[in-house]
Protein backbone atom coordinates (compact mmCIF):
# COMPACT_ATOMS: atom_id res chain seq x y z
CA UNK A 1 0.00 0.00 0.00
CA UNK A 2 1.11 3.42 -0.54
CA UNK A 3 0.42 6.45 2.00
CA UNK A 4 -0.66 9.62 -0.03
CA UNK A 5 1.70 12.15 0.97
CA UNK A 6 -0.28 15.15 2.97
CA UNK A 7 0.17 18.52 2.33
CA UNK A 8 1.51 20.35 5.48
CA UNK A 9 0.39 24.48 4.69
CA UNK A 10 2.00 26.52 6.92
CA UNK A 11 -0.45 28.70 9.33
CA UNK A 12 -0.06 32.01 6.75
CA UNK A 13 -1.07 29.90 4.03
CA UNK A 14 -3.72 28.33 6.08
CA UNK A 15 -5.32 31.86 6.73
CA UNK A 16 -5.05 33.22 3.58
CA UNK A 17 -6.68 30.23 2.79
CA UNK A 18 -9.91 30.47 4.61
CA UNK A 19 -9.83 34.31 3.87
CA UNK A 20 -10.25 33.53 0.80
CA UNK A 21 -12.71 31.12 1.14
CA UNK A 22 -15.35 33.24 3.19
CA UNK A 23 -14.96 35.79 0.73
CA UNK A 24 -15.86 33.40 -1.80
CA UNK A 25 -18.86 32.67 0.58
CA UNK A 26 -19.46 36.25 0.75
CA UNK A 27 -19.27 37.94 -2.55
CA UNK A 28 -21.02 34.50 -4.63
CA UNK A 29 -24.66 35.22 -3.63
CA UNK A 30 -23.87 38.47 -6.15
CA UNK A 31 -22.04 36.79 -8.41
CA UNK A 32 -25.10 34.43 -9.13
CA UNK A 33 -27.67 37.44 -9.00
CA UNK A 34 -25.47 39.34 -11.22
CA UNK A 35 -26.02 38.24 -14.64
CA UNK A 36 -30.33 39.06 -13.76
CA UNK A 37 -28.93 42.34 -12.66
CA UNK A 38 -26.71 43.22 -15.49
CA UNK A 39 -29.98 41.87 -17.83
CA UNK A 40 -32.22 44.32 -16.29
CA UNK A 41 -30.10 47.59 -16.04
CA UNK A 42 -30.06 46.69 -19.65
CA UNK A 43 -33.74 46.82 -20.26
CA UNK A 44 -34.73 49.14 -18.22
CA UNK A 45 -31.43 51.93 -17.21
CA UNK A 46 -30.29 52.39 -20.57
CA UNK A 47 -33.85 53.41 -22.04
CA UNK A 48 -34.47 55.45 -19.42
CA UNK A 49 -31.08 57.64 -19.68
CA UNK A 50 -31.63 57.36 -23.55
CA UNK A 51 -35.02 58.61 -23.22
CA UNK A 52 -33.56 61.52 -20.77
CA UNK A 53 -30.77 62.20 -23.22
CA UNK A 54 -33.45 62.74 -26.09
CA UNK A 55 -36.02 64.40 -24.45
CA UNK A 56 -33.34 67.72 -24.63
CA UNK A 57 -32.86 66.95 -28.38
CA UNK A 58 -35.06 67.72 -31.36
CA UNK A 59 -35.10 64.22 -33.40
CA UNK A 60 -36.65 63.24 -36.11
CA UNK A 61 -34.98 61.02 -38.74
CA UNK A 62 -31.43 63.01 -39.45
CA UNK A 63 -29.20 64.25 -36.43
CA UNK A 64 -30.09 65.48 -33.06
CA UNK A 65 -29.94 68.83 -32.37
CA UNK A 66 -29.67 70.09 -29.06
CA UNK A 67 -32.35 72.16 -27.88
CA UNK A 68 -32.35 71.94 -24.22
CA UNK A 69 -35.35 72.44 -22.22
CA UNK A 70 -37.67 73.42 -25.85
CA UNK A 71 -39.63 69.89 -25.83
CA UNK A 72 -40.44 70.32 -22.37
CA UNK A 73 -41.62 74.50 -22.66
CA UNK A 74 -43.49 73.21 -25.33
CA UNK A 75 -44.77 70.05 -23.79
CA UNK A 76 -46.27 71.79 -20.77
CA UNK A 77 -48.51 74.43 -23.38
CA UNK A 78 -49.90 71.31 -25.17
CA UNK A 79 -53.61 70.83 -24.75
CA UNK A 80 -53.52 67.38 -25.89
CA UNK A 81 -50.92 66.19 -23.83
CA UNK A 82 -53.05 67.95 -20.92
CA UNK A 83 -56.04 66.44 -22.07
CA UNK A 84 -54.19 62.54 -22.30
CA UNK A 85 -53.24 63.18 -18.68
CA UNK A 86 -56.70 64.13 -17.90
CA UNK A 87 -57.84 61.15 -19.88
CA UNK A 88 -55.72 58.76 -17.98
CA UNK A 89 -56.28 60.25 -14.54
CA UNK A 90 -59.80 59.53 -14.90
CA UNK A 91 -59.92 56.33 -16.84
CA UNK A 92 -56.99 55.19 -14.12
CA UNK A 93 -58.79 56.22 -11.18
CA UNK A 94 -62.69 54.73 -12.05
CA UNK A 95 -60.71 51.64 -13.03
CA UNK A 96 -58.59 51.57 -9.85
CA UNK A 97 -61.16 52.22 -7.59
CA UNK A 98 -63.48 49.99 -9.25
CA UNK A 99 -61.20 47.17 -9.29
CA UNK A 100 -60.12 47.51 -5.64
CA UNK A 101 -63.77 47.53 -4.13
CA UNK A 102 -64.69 44.44 -6.35
CA UNK A 103 -61.45 42.64 -5.67
CA UNK A 104 -61.61 43.51 -1.63
CA UNK A 105 -65.35 42.20 -1.61
CA UNK A 106 -64.63 39.13 -3.03
CA UNK A 107 -61.49 38.38 -0.79
CA UNK A 108 -63.51 38.97 1.47
CA UNK A 109 -65.66 36.40 1.29
CA UNK A 110 -63.58 33.81 -0.05
CA UNK A 111 -60.09 34.06 2.34
CA UNK A 112 -61.88 31.67 4.88
CA UNK A 113 -63.69 29.59 2.50
CA UNK A 114 -62.15 25.75 2.03
CA UNK A 115 -62.75 26.41 -1.64
CA UNK A 116 -60.43 29.40 -1.77
CA UNK A 117 -57.55 27.70 -4.08
CA UNK A 118 -60.38 26.84 -6.71
CA UNK A 119 -61.84 30.15 -6.56
CA UNK A 120 -57.73 31.95 -7.09
CA UNK A 121 -58.06 29.38 -9.92
CA UNK A 122 -61.35 30.40 -11.35
CA UNK A 123 -60.75 34.10 -11.23
CA UNK A 124 -57.55 33.76 -12.22
CA UNK A 125 -59.01 33.11 -15.89
CA UNK A 126 -59.47 36.54 -17.21
CA UNK A 127 -55.35 37.51 -16.53
CA UNK A 128 -54.56 34.46 -18.90
CA UNK A 129 -55.54 36.17 -21.77
CA UNK A 130 -53.64 38.59 -23.56
CA UNK A 131 -54.19 41.80 -23.95
CA UNK A 132 -54.46 42.54 -27.54
CA UNK A 133 -57.04 39.38 -27.38
CA UNK A 134 -59.32 40.98 -24.67
CA UNK A 135 -59.59 43.97 -26.26
CA UNK A 136 -60.50 42.26 -29.74
CA UNK A 137 -63.21 40.44 -27.91
CA UNK A 138 -64.69 43.95 -26.58
CA UNK A 139 -64.57 45.53 -30.11
CA UNK A 140 -66.65 42.37 -31.70
CA UNK A 141 -68.94 42.35 -28.74
CA UNK A 142 -69.73 46.26 -28.45
CA UNK A 143 -68.44 47.37 -31.72
CA UNK A 144 -67.75 45.36 -34.67
CA UNK A 145 -70.55 42.85 -34.34
CA UNK A 146 -72.43 44.87 -32.20
CA UNK A 147 -73.61 41.80 -29.64
CA UNK A 148 -74.46 43.55 -26.62
CA UNK A 149 -76.25 46.14 -28.67
CA UNK A 150 -78.43 43.62 -29.98
CA UNK A 151 -79.40 41.81 -26.84
CA UNK A 152 -80.27 44.92 -25.52
CA UNK A 153 -82.49 45.41 -27.97
CA UNK A 154 -84.04 42.48 -27.48
CA UNK A 155 -84.65 43.30 -23.85
CA UNK A 156 -86.13 46.26 -24.78
CA UNK A 157 -83.72 48.36 -22.99
CA UNK A 158 -82.64 50.24 -26.03
CA UNK A 159 -84.42 51.41 -29.34
CA UNK A 160 -81.57 50.93 -31.42
CA UNK A 161 -77.54 50.34 -31.09
CA UNK A 162 -74.99 52.01 -29.02
CA UNK A 163 -73.56 55.14 -30.27
CA UNK A 164 -70.12 54.12 -28.10
CA UNK A 165 -67.63 55.36 -31.08
CA UNK A 166 -69.69 58.68 -30.94
CA UNK A 167 -69.49 58.89 -27.06
CA UNK A 168 -66.38 60.07 -25.14
CA UNK A 169 -67.96 58.68 -22.02
CA UNK A 170 -69.44 55.71 -23.14
CA UNK A 171 -65.93 54.89 -25.29
CA UNK A 172 -63.91 55.85 -21.73
CA UNK A 173 -66.92 53.32 -20.07
CA UNK A 174 -65.99 50.30 -22.16
CA UNK A 175 -62.37 50.51 -22.04
CA UNK A 176 -62.85 50.33 -18.18
CA UNK A 177 -64.55 47.72 -18.38
CA UNK A 178 -62.28 45.93 -20.29
CA UNK A 179 -59.90 46.57 -17.97
CA UNK A 180 -61.36 45.75 -14.86
CA UNK A 181 -62.23 42.40 -16.41
CA UNK A 182 -58.94 41.66 -16.87
CA UNK A 183 -57.49 42.90 -14.22
CA UNK A 184 -59.24 42.66 -11.02
CA UNK A 185 -58.02 38.95 -10.19
CA UNK A 186 -54.61 40.36 -9.88
CA UNK A 187 -55.53 42.74 -6.94
CA UNK A 188 -58.23 39.92 -5.49
CA UNK A 189 -54.58 37.11 -5.23
CA UNK A 190 -52.90 39.95 -3.37
CA UNK A 191 -55.65 40.59 -0.76
CA UNK A 192 -56.73 37.17 -0.35
CA UNK A 193 -52.72 36.12 0.53
CA UNK A 194 -52.50 39.51 2.47
CA UNK A 195 -56.29 38.77 4.85
CA UNK A 196 -54.72 34.94 5.20
CA UNK A 197 -51.03 36.11 6.54
CA UNK A 198 -52.89 38.04 9.47
CA UNK A 199 -53.02 36.20 12.86
CA UNK A 200 -56.32 34.46 13.52
CA UNK A 201 -55.68 34.66 17.04
CA UNK A 202 -56.78 38.39 16.78
CA UNK A 203 -59.91 37.24 14.78
CA UNK A 204 -60.80 34.64 17.39
CA UNK A 205 -60.39 36.85 20.61
CA UNK A 206 -63.05 39.89 18.72
CA UNK A 207 -65.37 36.61 17.96
CA UNK A 208 -65.60 35.78 21.84
CA UNK A 209 -65.78 39.06 22.44
CA UNK A 210 -69.16 39.44 20.16
CA UNK A 211 -68.21 41.10 17.41
CA UNK A 212 -69.34 40.17 14.16
CA UNK A 213 -67.78 38.94 11.11
CA UNK A 214 -68.03 42.68 8.98
CA UNK A 215 -67.22 44.18 12.38
CA UNK A 216 -64.50 42.31 12.55
CA UNK A 217 -63.05 42.79 9.00
CA UNK A 218 -63.80 46.50 9.24
CA UNK A 219 -62.34 47.36 12.40
CA UNK A 220 -59.43 44.71 12.45
CA UNK A 221 -58.61 43.03 9.10
CA UNK A 222 -59.43 46.47 6.83
CA UNK A 223 -56.87 48.72 9.02
CA UNK A 224 -53.78 46.04 9.04
CA UNK A 225 -54.49 45.56 5.00
CA UNK A 226 -53.44 49.00 4.61
CA UNK A 227 -49.77 48.03 3.56
CA UNK A 228 -50.81 45.43 0.96
CA UNK A 229 -53.91 47.40 -0.55
CA UNK A 230 -51.54 50.43 -0.90
CA UNK A 231 -49.12 48.40 -2.82
CA UNK A 232 -51.15 46.61 -4.89
CA UNK A 233 -52.77 49.49 -5.76
CA UNK A 234 -49.75 51.29 -6.84
CA UNK A 235 -48.33 48.50 -8.34
CA UNK A 236 -51.99 48.16 -10.88
CA UNK A 237 -52.01 52.48 -11.23
CA UNK A 238 -48.39 52.12 -12.90
CA UNK A 239 -49.77 49.52 -14.83
CA UNK A 240 -52.78 51.33 -15.49
CA UNK A 241 -50.73 54.81 -16.61
CA UNK A 242 -49.72 52.66 -19.81
CA UNK A 243 -52.55 51.54 -20.91
CA UNK A 244 -52.29 51.48 -24.64
CA UNK A 245 -53.49 48.01 -25.94
CA UNK A 246 -56.79 48.50 -25.30
CA UNK A 247 -56.93 52.09 -26.54
CA UNK A 248 -54.84 50.96 -29.87
CA UNK A 249 -57.84 48.58 -30.65
CA UNK A 250 -60.64 49.47 -29.35
CA UNK A 251 -61.07 53.56 -29.90
CA UNK A 252 -57.87 54.74 -31.43
CA UNK A 253 -57.59 57.77 -28.66
CA UNK A 254 -61.19 58.99 -30.16
CA UNK A 255 -63.85 60.56 -29.68
CA UNK A 256 -62.27 64.06 -30.44
CA UNK A 257 -59.28 62.79 -28.28
CA UNK A 258 -61.60 61.56 -26.04
CA UNK A 259 -59.62 58.64 -24.58
CA UNK A 260 -56.03 59.68 -25.73
CA UNK A 261 -54.13 58.07 -22.66
CA UNK A 262 -50.35 59.23 -22.40
CA UNK A 263 -49.66 55.96 -24.08
CA UNK A 264 -51.24 56.68 -26.86
CA UNK A 265 -50.19 60.31 -27.02
CA UNK A 266 -46.90 59.30 -26.49
CA UNK A 267 -46.94 56.68 -29.47
CA UNK A 268 -48.64 59.27 -31.70
CA UNK A 269 -46.48 61.85 -31.11
CA UNK A 270 -43.30 59.23 -31.76
CA UNK A 271 -44.19 56.82 -34.25
CA UNK A 272 -46.59 59.06 -36.44
CA UNK A 273 -45.40 62.39 -36.19
CA UNK A 274 -42.20 61.25 -35.86
CA UNK A 275 -41.13 63.82 -33.22
CA UNK A 276 -38.38 61.56 -31.58
CA UNK A 277 -37.30 63.72 -28.68
CA UNK A 278 -41.07 65.36 -27.85
CA UNK A 279 -42.27 61.74 -27.15
CA UNK A 280 -39.33 61.42 -25.09
CA UNK A 281 -40.24 64.69 -23.26
CA UNK A 282 -43.79 63.48 -22.24
CA UNK A 283 -42.07 60.11 -21.25
CA UNK A 284 -39.90 61.40 -18.65
CA UNK A 285 -42.53 64.12 -17.06
CA UNK A 286 -44.73 60.74 -16.88
CA UNK A 287 -42.18 59.02 -15.43
CA UNK A 288 -41.32 61.73 -12.75
CA UNK A 289 -45.25 62.12 -11.82
CA UNK A 290 -45.60 58.10 -11.53
CA UNK A 291 -42.86 57.51 -9.08
CA UNK A 292 -43.56 60.74 -6.99
CA UNK A 293 -47.08 59.73 -7.05
CA UNK A 294 -46.40 56.11 -5.76
CA UNK A 295 -43.36 57.50 -3.18
CA UNK A 296 -46.29 59.41 -1.44
CA UNK A 297 -49.15 56.64 -1.59
CA UNK A 298 -46.66 53.83 0.15
CA UNK A 299 -45.24 56.17 2.58
CA UNK A 300 -48.85 57.55 3.89
CA UNK A 301 -50.11 54.21 3.77
CA UNK A 302 -47.32 52.40 5.91
CA UNK A 303 -47.56 55.58 8.18
CA UNK A 304 -51.23 55.17 8.91
CA UNK A 305 -50.72 51.58 9.24
CA UNK A 306 -47.70 52.38 11.86
CA UNK A 307 -50.42 54.80 13.69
Amino acid sequence: MTNTPQVNLGPQRQSRFKRRNKKLKAWFPYILVAPAVLYLMMITLYPGIYAVVQSFHYVKFGPWNFIGLENYNELFGDYQFWGALTNTFIMGAISLITQSVIALALAYFAYRDPWVKGWRIIFLVPMLFMPSAVAFIYKLFFLDARVISDLLMRIGLIDGNLAIQSSIWMSRTLLIIADVWQWTPFLFLIFVAGLQGQDEEVEEAARLDGATWPQIFWNISLPLMKPVIAVAMVIRAIDITTMFTSVFIITKGGPAFGTETISYFIYRTGFKFFNFGYASAASVVMLVITIVVAQLVVKRAFMSARD
